[in-house]
């Protein structure tokens, strides 16, 4: 299952340097001038998850015999892939700088992070002349809004036009659908973004063959000076930027270059609990209403991407699809329970792992082996 982020805002806005950040290599040109970046740029990076580490240990502590690498088994995260979409222009949706094929990149992100200018500085020049982040989040909402609208004004000719069914039941979900077509064009019109209209899970379906940009979840990065990151009262007000995270691109930059063992030293000297750039990627993992379940043997320590309702063979399946079809029970315990008991071989003597069938919803952090049938 892949998780993947669109990184869109204006020019200049620091989109490129977090990229660059993100995958800690110089994979995004990241210059100070309007479309550095033509193509998108696609790079896959781990979510950040401690417990693994610990599950590690456990393998490599019950396995003494077992000769592994550094630390113990492989550890196996889970992924999201950052696509670095080229800056938006106002009228990207008429074509202005390449905005159609930009537009289209679009498309095929789960989540758009947005990112907002809020630094000063005069060798990187604001296209529109002037820090003003509400001003850039309306400016790339309203192309995303114009581009949704001629979309729905060619499906609404095409469904007005399109020849009667005879089946009562496809006739009624014509009907609504065009219905919600109408619905979406005058709300769009007023200028609200298509997720803030559909709201229930059956409409969400009826239109979700549109592609519709605004259905998207979007998350606000507020690109801000390394003073105003680390320092209470120069931090700005985010409240009309929400879901946001408060990032600095030129730190996380700067973080990108060290080894992971000084990266915790500079976070912690510039008084910063965690990398924005790890915050960013558990914020649009959790934005899409995704867990992890986890794994853990000799050949391996892994987290697996599921959604939220997933039932214990549904879970199955996303290790490989024979497993879902040949699913018989779920070995479960909690991450919590497991690591309070120390090792998976004394939760087993004590009674503390858990035989799930086929109804059992998945939760975030459950230790599972799937027992499967031939």
């Amino acid at each position: 299952m892949n998780l993947s982020v669109g990184i869109v805002g204006l020019p200049n806005a620091g989109k490129s340097t977090l990229f660059n950040a993100l995958l800690k290599k110089q994979q995004a040109l990241a210059a100070n001038y309007p479309f550095a970046t033509i193509e998108p740029n696609i790079g896959v990076v781990p979510v950040p998850d401690k417990r693994l580490e610990k599950l590690q240990e456990i393998v490599r502590l019950e396995n003494p015999s077992v000769a592994f690498g550094e630390g113990g088994p492989p550890i196996v995260p889970a992924t999201v892939e950052f696509v670095d979409i080229a800056g938006l222009v106002a009228g990207a949706h008429k074509g202005e700088g390449l905005g159609n094929k930009f537009l289209a990149h679009i498309r095929e992100v789960s989540v758009i992070v947005n990112v907002l200018r809020f630094f000063e500085d005069p060798d990187v020049p604001h296209v529109a002349g002037s820090i003003d982040p509400q001003r850039d989040k309306e400016i790339i909402e309203t192309e995303l809004i114009m581009a949704d609208l001629a979309t729905l004004e060619k499906s609404r000719e095409a469904r007005s036009g399109s020849a009667r069914q005879s089946d009562p039941r496809a006739i009624k979900n014509a009907q609504r659908k065009l219905e919600l077509i109408q619905l979406l064009i005058t709300e769009l019109g007023s200028g609200k973004p298509a997720r803030a209209v559909i709201t229930s899970e059956e409409d969400k379906a009826a239109v979700r063959d549109l592609q519709l940009l605004t259905m998207k979840p979007v998350l606000y990065v507020c690109n801000v000076s390394e003073l105003s990151l680390t320092t209470n009262d120069q931090r700005p007000t985010t409240d009309n930027f929400e879901p946001s995270v408060l990032v600095s691109a030129k730190v996380e930059a700067e973080l990108s270059e060290l080894p992971e063992e000084e990266q915790t030293v500079y976070l912690r000297e510039l008084g910063l609990p965690s990398s924005g750039l790890d915050r960013v990627s558990q914020k649009a993992y959790g934005m899409l209403g995704l867990i992890s379940f986890l794994t853990m043997g000799e050949k391996e320590v892994r987290a697996w991407t599921i959604t939220k309702d997933m039932t214990a063979p549904q879970a199955a399946g996303v290790i490989h699809t024979d497993f879902e079809k040949n699913f018989i029970k779920a070995e479960v315990i909690s991450f919590d329970e497991l690591i309070t008991i120390g090792s998976k071989k004394k939760a087993k003597e004590l009674g503390k792992l858990r035989l799930e069938g086929k109804e059992y919803v998945v939760q975030d952090g459950d230790v599972i082996e799937f027992k499967i049938g031939k």
